[in-house]
């Protein structure tokens, strides 16, 4: 078989769940042969291949881009020759290429792109402009996805000198056979409204042009783009008011279609000039809001329709932002007739959301809860009156509040039949109540003409409570407590939370989702936004959490034995986790079974880890059972979890690696020591490939430095060890567990066996100072020395620099770490720094007898960092991971588990970061000076400036 049949087959047994892992694992060593990129791409090329294939290989290819066409610091890790025959060939196959193909290789495109375009690519943009055609527009399509799979990762960028130097460079050579290229289309559509297949190819390459349009814009109007507005902007609003029946497909009422997709990404491209570019755009505004409204009031209330009444209303949104547009709206009749015909219609639950409820439930939840829904009707509204709402709170809320009235009228007249009235009436006294930003602890202010607990007792309770005629009305009831809920007292709370509960055996799945979420929600509310105490505690919850775990537990096996259906919802695992943090220890006996049941879970969802989050928040789960256990139990739930974590670490699922290292270092520093079972990780620690995925870094450093510290025995051999040391301090991305490495290394290894080792550890540290050093990199050296000298003794930092050269000590010292200290702005680095200095400065004769001239500049160095006013404005890294969203993605980023995060080294830990530290360090020093009497006054003191002897006497005085 030739390599492309081979690759070919790997890839088609990779789509295969039962040969997927072995077909990734063979590919992955092709990776290392020179060409193999090429490969991928005549594996895509291949039109005699399956699509299944074909696609594979370009996924396949995209990330293979991602792991090994350029290092860390940017240069290519393949061949020079391969790295120009993938860009010579990429850009002719992707213009050739089938919808699904074309956006795997623009991605890959992109990728190329970040590294190498402009400087390494030069004949990109020529070669891309030389193939538009004013006839070919197959063709053109091509070329132009290709342009916009590039430029559009300027959208999210600073704004800076290369980025625009960059831009220039392109709209230099793109624009005007853009405009020109803009202006045919139009032209042909003209001619061909009643021919369909190239009708379709013109709108679709239209469609990439506006695209383009607003990546050529998205940083700042160009010149070129203002002195042609008219034509741009001309031919934008036309097609806004663009219909033809050829085009549309009135039997499909779910997908948009070609003119409706157009239409929506003019809208995006008006409201960008209408937020940014208002002082050349302002006299073609209103007329583009003429078009709008006209869009809004006749557009039908099917779902294919609502990307482009989302974009429409986001428009007028933008529109109302600007005070001299807003007083169109400001005025009863305007505001009447914004609320009946625009708002009001797109706000009403359609059959399509009801469906949704009922058919598809998690995707429900989500476009609900974590803002999917933008482009939605109801979102876009909600925006919109917020922003009317701020312009004028009074006007919007007293002409809603009329509606509302006769909504709420029409439902008690006849619940049954207008149960939705009562829907809306909720949905609009939520979104006029929210003022100001809804934060991960509920909303930050209320509308204070509106009353929350008010209509909570009135409208909220009996929906909770009672019968409803739909449940979509319970969920509404649930959902307002999850938004109110710090605007609820603790006791209301604990009044709701037994009904809240019960729902946790609701068959309805929106309802206990919702439920599971609020309980989770209500469980996170701090005393304050900075404080870390929740209010409430183990004791609040410990006689139900029983009952709660073993609902959400049920709800979640529910699901079946499918890994992709048990894992498909985060909500549950997440208020799982939320209540064994609550309960803390107080249900100790129930942790074997707890245990069990995750690992069961664990053990299904490893078949096909689909859901980043939920795989997350088990392993949080399992992290407060080892958290919260007491350690004369802890061994057994280590043996509990071993065989399952065994498992993961040899089958190589690397979703989960990172997890499974942290939970076994957390259990080894409680323990205090290393168990029989974890001991055989020491030796495959330091195989290499452990250390290649970029997310496990951080666990595995964890780990190593643990069992180091618990049982060096475990490394008889130094050398391994060293060697991951040095792959680590070598790489800017991996630098900072370098140093944690090595000072684990130096505090806990025997030194007499490190010794042979001790002269080649500094070598590196100072290769890499001088060829590579980062701001980060000599941070993390000046407290490494500070360390050592601490831990150790200061004599021993300099025995280890000058073992490299003697007498280079005075060069490292005057040049990184005297400028460094004062720098240093986390107050654990500051405080070891500083204990470090202090100490070679009071207790290191060779420091002082060898080096005498560095004396009084370190003196002078440790009393200005001590007497700082900054250090007031130093924080710690203190990061308040409950209330993040974190976990997105499978991917190389590091997952950190909240619950069993590490705890950094302190040298002194009895004494605080701040004042303490200072009053510490100065008894220190006045211990030293009184000791030297006359010697100090007469060789250091005359050294040190006038500023630095005053504040090294209100110091001594002070101590």
């Amino acid at each position: 078989m030739s390599e492309i049949e081979i690759i070919s087959k790997l890839l088609s047994e990779s789509v295969i769940a039962s040969t997927s892992k072995l077909a990734e694992k063979s590919l992955k060593e092709f990776e290392t042969q020179d060409g193999f990129g090429l490969t991928l791409l005549h594996v895509v090329a291949a039109e005699n291949l399956p699509m299944s294939t074909r696609l594979a290989g370009a996924l396949f290819f995209k990330n293979f881009l991602k792991r090994k066409w350029v290092d860390e610091n940017g240069n290519h890790l393949l061949s020079a020759s391969n790295v120009e025959l993938i860009k010579k060939e990429i850009i002719p196959l992707m213009i050739t290429l089938p919808a699904n193909l074309q956006i795997q290789i623009g991605e890959s495109i992109s990728i190329i792109a970040d590294s190498d375009f402009p400087d390494r690519w030069p004949g990109f943009l020529d070669d891309l402009v030389s193939r538009l055609s004013p006839d070919n527009m197959v063709l053109n399509k091509g070329v132009l996805i290709v342009a916009h799979s590039i430029f559009k990762r300027w959208r999210p960028l600073f704004r800076s000198d290369e980025l625009f130097l960059e831009i220039k460079l392109v709209l230099d050579k793109f624009t005007v056979p853009f405009l020109s290229l803009l202006e045919t289309v139009d032209k042909q559509i003209d001619e061909n409204k009643n021919n369909l297949p190239h009708l379709s190819v013109l709108f679709d390459v239209l469609l990439v042009l506006i695209k383009l349009y607003y990546d050529f814009n998205c940083q700042d109007i160009p010149e070129f783009f203002e002195d042609h507005i008219q034509q741009g902007m001309g031919i934008l609003h036309k097609y806004l008011s663009y219909s033809n029946t050829l085009l549309e497909d009135p039997d499909d009422p779910e997908h948009a279609s070609i003119v409706t997709k157009v239409k929506s990404a003019i809208q995006e491209m008006v409201q960008l000039y209408t937020t940014r570019y208002d002082d050349v755009f302002s006299p073609m505004v209103n007329g583009f809001i003429e078009i709008t409204w006209s869009l809004l009031t006749s557009t039908s209330e099917e779902p294919k329709y609502d990307i482009l009444v989302s974009k429409s209303l986001a428009f007028l949104t933008a529109v109302s932002r600007n005070p001299k547009y807003f007083e169109m709206f400001n005025n009863q009749d305007a505001m009447n007739n914004l609320t009946e015909q625009v708002i009001l219609p797109n706000v009403t639950l359609r059959e399509s959301d009801i469906e949704l409820f009922e058919d598809d439930p998690i995707e429900y939840i989500r476009r609900d809860l974590e803002g999917s829904d933008t482009d939605t009707r109801r979102r876009a509204c909600t925006d919109f009156l917020n922003e009317l709402k701020e312009k004028n709170e009074s006007l919007v809320t007293n002409t809603f509040m009329i509606h509302m009235k006769k909504f709420f009228e029409q439902y008690q007249s006849n619940p049954t039949e207008y149960w939705k009235y009562k829907d809306l009436y909720v949905f609009l006294f939520t979104t006029l109540a929210i003022m100001g930003n809804i934060t991960s602890s509920g909303v930050s202010a209320i509308n204070p003409q509106l009353n929350v607990v008010e209509f909570f007792t009135t409208q909220i309770i009996p929906d909770l409570t009672g019968n409803v005629p739909n449940n979509i009305l319970r969920v509404d009831a649930i959902k307002f407590i999850y938004v109110f809920r710090n605007q609820l007292g603790k006791n209301q709370l604990i009044e709701v939370l037994p009904a809240l509960a019960n729902f946790l055996t609701s068959s309805e799945y929106v309802v206990y989702t919702y439920a599971a979420v609020t309980i989770e929600r209500i469980l996170s509310i701090r005393e304050s936004l900075s404080s870390p105490t929740f209010i409430f505690n183990k004791n609040d919850i410990s006689s139900n959490s029983e009952m709660l775990l073993g609902n959400l537990m049920a709800l979640i096996m529910k699901q079946g034995t499918s890994p992709e259906k048990l894992a498909e919802n985060e909500f549950l695992m997440k208020a799982v986790f939320r209540i064994l943090q609550t309960t803390e220890d107080t249900i100790q006996p129930l942790f074997p079974n707890i245990l069990n049941q995750l690992i069961n879970i664990i053990n299904i969802i490893a078949k096909n880890p689909s859901n980043p989050r939920f795989s997350h928040f088990t392993f949080e789960s399992i992290g407060c059972l080892v958290r919260y256990t007491s350690p004369q139990t802890l061994p057994t739930l280590i043996d509990s979890m071993m065989p399952c974590f065994l498992h993961i670490l040899s089958e190589d699922i690397q979703e989960f690696i990172a997890y499974v290292f942290q939970i076994i270092s957390y259990s080894v520093e409680k323990l205090g020591m290393v168990p029989e079972t974890v001991k055989p990780l020491a030796q495959p620690l330091l195989v290499p490939s452990v250390w290649d995925l970029k997310g496990n870094v951080p666990a595995v450093t964890r780990m190593l430095k643990d069992l180091i510290r618990y049982d060096k025995t475990l490394f008889p051999d130094l050398i391994p060890v060293l060697g991951v040391f040095q792959r680590l301090i070598a790489s800017k991305a991996y630098e900072v567990h370098g140093f944690e490495l090595l000072e684990s290394i130096m505090l806990y290894v025997d030194l007499d066996g490190l010794k042979p080792y001790l002269k080649q550890i500094a070598v590196l540290l100072l290769q890499r100072l001088q060829n590579s050093k980062t701001e980060r990199y000599v941070k993390k050296l000046v407290v490494f020395l500070g360390l050592i000298s601490w831990t150790l003794n200061g004599d021993f930092v300099v025995q280890f620099i000058d073992e490299v050269q003697d007498g280079i000590f005075p060069q490292i010292w005057n040049s990184f770490i005297i400028p460094t200290i004062p720098t240093l702005g986390n107050l654990l680095d500051r405080k070891t720094a500083l204990l470090g200095i202090t100490k070679m400065l009071t207790e290191s004769p060779l420091f002082f007898n060898k080096y005498p001239q560095l004396v009084a500049p370190t003196f002078e160095t440790l009393i200005q960092t001590l007497t700082s006013e900054d250090v007031a404005n130093f924080k710690s890294d203190f990061v308040d991971l409950d209330n993040m969203e974190e976990i997105i993605t499978f991917g190389s980023s590091y997952s950190k588990l909240a619950i069993v995060s590490e705890k950094p080294v302190d040298p002194l830990p009895e004494v605080d970061l701040t004042n303490s530290l200072k009053s510490y360090i100065a008894q220190l020093l006045g211990t030293y000076v009184n000791s030297q009497g006359s010697s100090f006054s007469s060789t250091i003191l005359p050294n040190l400036s006038n500023e630095a002897q005053t504040k090294l006497n209100q110091l001594l005085t002070a101590a």
